[in-house]
């Protein structure tokens, strides 16, 4: 069931900032295929319309994994990357730490798997007050708008005014040639899944966003939802108490694996449902939507559902082909380097829209006046 939840509450809220952090280190295909065998440079390239992806961490593509590199002030784990976008965020916001009521982190690739260590950790570096909601999500591409919807509906009901949203990908440190060359089963009868595609795929990075009660009428947030589903769109089966009791002992249960079959029938599905949910009660805004903040499982499979659903590709955002697939991250860095760049602009009217589905299956979108 769809709940679109433009009237909840009466409060106006607002974008007030958004931040990002990309890795500077560039792994191009034949590095990425060297580091891990199974396909081609070209493959990846014709396939995935992928050429490259940022890493955090340095890949030795001789051995196939990935070490931590000096320590020279720049961010080297999962909730750096998150405080840098967040840091980001609220100088664009002009806010201090101690004026945000929750910080969520969305994420799958947490430096602490427990006790919401990442968030925990953001919230103490930015000097968050005692009494200010500090949570990790354990999610993927499709978290971000899900838990925006949630926040959204928090401000819209007046038990918080400011809150940071933050999603980040950090699977560059997990990369090892005896993980990612595996494969899977995802269910008992169906062929197995290669473990190696992931690895082609994903990126690193952080985005954040800042959301406000204090809009003017007209001004934020217009509409926005969320919705789950069940199907397993990425697998993931290591870190839980599931594999003792199973007795797992396959390499590639530590690997993001990525159903690539699945995930190209059910993104369009999932996609149309977000924007006719969004625009449900505002169809006339439809053709006025300057910008599209989508998630990209990569870019050909984003190009061909912008074709297939009519929408003007000059107005749907993309930083995949360059970046990677940032999973919940994704969405954010767009809008921040939309931001920064002077496509799109706060306190300009300009309506904007975020869609993302992913992760078995959480799907969310918000139509937003910057």
């Amino acid at each position: 069931m769809i709940q679109v939840t433009n009237a909840f509450g009466t409060r106006s809220v607002r974008v007030a900032g958004a931040g990002a952090y990309v890795p500077p280190r560039v792994v191009d295909n034949a590095s990425i295929t060297q580091a891990i065998p199974g396909w081609s440079a070209d493959w990846i390239s014709e396939k995935t319309q992928i050429r490259e992806r940022r890493f955090l961490w340095d890949l030795d593509a001789r051995t196939g994994v990935t070490t931590a590199p000096a320590d020279t002030g720049q961010p080297l784990c999962n909730t750096d990357m998150c405080e840098a976008a967040l840091r980001r965020a609220m100088q664009m916001a002009g806010l201090e730490g101690s004026e945000l009521d929750a910080v969520f982190i969305v994420t799958c690739t947490p430096d602490r798997v427990n006790f919401s260590y990442d968030a925990m950790e953001v919230h103490r570096r930015v000097g968050c007050r005692p009494d200010c909601y500090a949570m990790l999500v354990d999610d993927g591409c499709g978290g971000t708008p899900y838990v925006m919807d949630l926040v959204y509906k928090m401000i819209r009901g007046g038990a918080i005014n400011t809150a940071a949203v933050i999603g980040s990908a950090f699977t560059s440190a997990l990369v090892d040639r005896d993980v990612w060359t595996g494969d899977v089963e995802p269910s008992p009868g169906r062929k197995r899944l290669p473990a190696a595609f992931g690895a082609y795929v994903f990126g690193d990075g952080a985005g954040a966003v800042i959301l406000r009660g204090d809009g003017q009428p007209g001004q934020g947030i217009v509409s926005s939802m969320a919705g789950n589903d069940y199907l397993q769109l990425v697998i993931r089966r290591a870190g839980g108490i599931e594999n003792r009791v199973s007795g797992m002992q396959n390499p590639a249960d530590q690997a993001f694996v990525v159903d690539g079959q699945l995930v190209a029938r059910s993104y369009p599905t999932y996609m149309n449902a977000c924007i006719a949910g969004v625009l449900a009660d505002r169809p006339e805004l439809r053709d006025k939507v300057q910008r599209y903040y989508f998630h990209q499982p990569n870019k050909r499979l984003m190009d061909h559902y912008v074709r297939q659903a009519g929408l003007p590709a000059d107005r749907v955002a993309c930083n995949v082909d360059r970046y990677g697939n940032t999973s919940a991250a994704g969405m954010l860095i767009l809008l921040a380097e939309d931001l920064e760049q002077g496509v799109v602009s706060l306190g300009s009217g300009d309506l904007v829209l975020i869609a993302a589905v992913g992760a078995n299956v959480h799907y969310g979108a918000q139509l937003i006046r910057l």
